[in-house]
């Protein structure tokens, strides 16, 4: 079976599982049109959301049987067009805590200035220039409390802050064994916050979610943590309010537009501590992408597919 990997940045697919008896290619560069690259294959690994699959693209792909995706849930391959063009469609295991702990990197590189002073250290610049935010006594807000909300909480409480939470359909009855007060709405929920953090699922009813108005809602000393999905923050709201130092910062792991062109501004932004969406990216949870893949593709080949989407 011919198999593509697509968007294997770090070059780590082969070596995360046993290929034998495959004959596999491995992409490394992002394909912004992957398609004559995939002119030929059976078969296509894709890494989360890197590389869409929309219907026009399926429609290209002739030979494609199997599509294997890291993890459970893909919003950018488009299901309906894959059944139609009977393309089996299979995910894979994908572990919580690798974007819990990238969340906390992010906030409190923010909240004590790491890149700031790291430059300076590298370059030869001031012994220390910047005056930290404490962490203790602070408010954490969380927009979305399901198991990454909550893990995320945990260690808000554990850092002594006081942690509230809001989404759509929250209740006092899950928040209030964690510890954790429920906000009335999203815009008290910004309110309050000093470090905010998004960990809601993208769909049409949190799209554009936290837009200018609610980013009106945060204090100027409040910093905005996304995780999640680029789509529930309106982005050009957002470039207006960190350009305009209208919110302390932003911790950013997700972009529209991945990996996000050289030429955007939010590259240029003094108060954006950002990382290329490495929140899944660990050596244990690559392991299990790529295994479960291998597994995938197998199973398809003896007929009985598995994890299917």
């Amino acid at each position: 079976m011919r198999c593509v990997v697509l968007d294997d940045y770090q070059g780590v697919a082969l070596a995360n599982a046993d290929w034998s008896g495959l004959d596999v290619t491995v992409l490394r560069d992002h394909l912004d049109d992957p398609a004559p690259a995939l002119a030929d294959a059976e078969c296509v690994v894709v890494m989360r959301e890197r590389t869409p699959f929309p219907a026009s693209l399926f429609a290209r792909l002739l030979h494609l049987r199997l599509l294997v995706t890291s993890g459970m849930r893909n919003a950018s391959i488009d299901l309906a067009a894959a059944r139609e063009r009977g393309v089996t469609v299979c995910g894979t295991g994908s572990a919580k805590t690798p974007p819990t702990e990238l969340t906390w990197a992010l906030l409190l590189g923010l909240a004590r200035n790491l890149a700031a002073e790291n430059a300076a250290f590298h370059d030869g610049g001031p012994w220390q220039s910047t005056v930290g935010t404490d962490l203790a006594g602070a408010t954490l807000g969380l927009l979305g409390f399901g198991n990454l909300g909550t893990a995320v909480g945990r260690v808000g409480k554990a850092f002594g802050m006081d942690v509230v939470a809001w989404s759509p359909n929250l209740t006092a009855a899950k928040t209030g064994p964690e510890g954790v007060r429920l906000a009335g709405d999203l815009h008290d929920l910004l309110r309050q916050s000093d470090f905010a953090s998004i960990h809601l699922v993208l769909s049409d009813r949190s799209r554009g979610l936290v837009d200018a108005a609610a980013l009106a809602c945060l204090k100027p000393s409040a910093f905005l943590v996304n995780t999640s999905r680029a789509g529930i923050v309106d982005s050009a709201a957002l470039l207006e309010v960190l350009r305009e130092k209208r919110i302390a910062g932003a911790g950013l792991d997700v972009f529209e537009v991945e990996p996000l062109p050289l030429a955007d501004e939010l590259r240029t932004l003094p108060n954006v501590l950002a990382t290329p969406h490495l929140g899944y990216v660990t050596r244990a949870n690559y392991r299990t992408y790529f295994t479960e893949a291998v597994e995938n593709i197998h199973a398809f080949i003896a007929g009985e597919p598995i994890r299917q989407l």
